[in-house]
């Protein structure tokens, strides 16, 4: 994934991701083949586990006052 071209959406890259699998676990791709599918899928796999932790970082919890009643919102503590 150079930083020249755009980067896939999460949902692109996982569609990409999975039909990687599917050749590898199919068994249809040679070695060389193989390896770079391999290659690609690790960097995909980076790029989504990237995105998916920036999600993650920007989810808020709603807080609850003393009432039950939602009193607004804190930063998600994964802790």
């Amino acid at each position: 994934m150079s930083t020249d071209t755009p980067q896939p959406s999460f949902e692109d890259a996982l569609k990409a991701l999975e039909e990687i699998v599917r050749k590898l676990e199919s068994g249809e791709a040679s070695l060389d083949e193989s390896i770079a599918l391999y290659e690609q899928g690790s960097k995909l796999r980076t790029l989504c586990q990237a995105r998916l932790d920036s999600a993650q970082a920007r989810i808020e919890q709603i807080v609850l006052g003393a009432d039950g009643t939602p009193s607004g919102t804190r930063p998600f503590d994964a802790d």
